[in-house]
């Protein structure tokens, strides 16, 4: 399937964290032809698996590959005149919400846009500071009598963006964190249903990783893998960005290394990557990965962990910008992976070094 048009339908799709149902309906849509099984879990999770091949009739060891499907977003807090005060759900950042379009997700869905008082009758203090939550306001259009009886005081709210292309195989929008992961594994299934491997892949889009890692914790619980890989972004430079831990777009991927992350994945990774002469980065992760790995690792008794992440600039902004070859290069690194898995591989700690 084509990157782009993968890409401009999951980051357009809604899914705020706690309210996903719309983007795990489209994902399933785009699972579907590639899993032997599908479901959703109670807590919702979209969970498929494509079976593997160990031979000899014995069962198959299970991998399962998870991105997060939720997106940062706004929640109702109050309603004054017909307005609508707003608080963040997950990392919303109230730096670029002016002037964003957004859908109020009520009785019905309501069009709106995010406004303050104008930078003309500010005094001259006030329009040095960064607009607080409490004087940001969502418009909606029709008297308060009507937006009363059409939204209630916890109705969440998403942003509106249609995804651009950018020159030289960049794209922007909205949700790329975590979307662009999602896209990596889509893309996974439509390869390994072509190819053979002998473990099961369970390919899991998980909710609610923007306020707590909650899906991941539960979907590992429940499927009970034998190892794991979470995908996610991780950050790319800017103009004149110097700090460590950011990566070059259409470099790679980035692998995840430190406490949260198996080092036998971790060189597994690496050598399928150089086996495929697919670009990569390192990326140290001292404590927290802050990812669904965090979460998965310790699950049950312990489930063997890695992190693969492609680089995205402008985090939890509404033009999260990427390169679409890094998806691709994201894509074909996990499959190479799982077709390089033998059936009676299991990591190691003894030997870990």
């Amino acid at each position: 399937m084509k990157t782009l048009e993968l890409l401009r339908q999951l980051s357009e799709a809604v899914g705020p964290s706690g309210r996903e149902c719309p983007i795990r309906q489209s994902i399933q849509a785009l699972w579907e032809p590639f899993s032997d099984e599908i479901r959703t879990d109670a807590l919702g999770n979209l969970i498929a698996l494509q079976r593997g091949a160990a031979g000899d009739s014995q069962p198959c060891p299970a991998l399962m590959a998870a991105a997060h499907m939720d997106e940062i977003a706004l929640i109702v807090t109050g309603m004054e005149r017909g307005f609508l005060r707003v608080g963040r759900i997950g990392g919303a950042d109230p730096r670029v919400l002016l002037g964003q379009e957004v859908t109020v997700h009520g009785k019905e869905p309501l069009p709106g846009i995010i406004g303050t008082r104008p930078p003309h009758v500010l005094s001259a203090d006030e329009r040095k500071k960064i607009v607080l939550w409490d004087k940001l306001f969502v418009d909606v259009g029709l008297p308060a009598e009507k937006v009363e009886t059409l939204v209630q005081v916890g109705a969440p709210i998403s942003i509106r963006r249609p995804l651009i292309e950018l020159r030289n195989q960049r794209v922007a929008g909205k949700a790329m964190d975590n979307r662009a992961s999602v896209a990596a594994v889509t893309l996974t299934l439509e390869s390994l249903r072509h190819r053979e491997h002998a473990w099961d892949f369970y390919a899991v889009a998980t909710v609610q990783e923007e306020v707590g890692l909650k899906g991941a914790i539960t979907s590992a619980y429940g499927v009970a893998p034998q190892i794991a890989i979470a995908l996610d972004v991780t950050f790319a430079k800017q103009a004149n960005d110097q700090t460590t831990g950011v990566f070059d777009l259409d470099k790679g991927p980035a692998l995840g290394i430190g406490p949260n992350f198996h080092p036998q994945l971790l060189q597994r990774l690496r050598d399928a990557a150089e086996a495929e002469e697919i670009p990569y980065h390192l990326e140290p992760a001292p404590g927290r990965s802050g990812t669904d790995a965090w979460g998965i690792q310790v699950a049950r008794e312990g489930i063997p962990t890695g992190l693969l992440s492609i680089p995205v600039r402008y985090m939890h902004q509404p033009v999260e910008t990427l390169a679409l070859r890094d998806v691709e290069r994201a894509a074909r690194l996990l499959t190479a992976f799982v077709t390089g898995l033998e059936p009676d591989y299991r990591p190691r700690w003894e030997d870990e070094l």
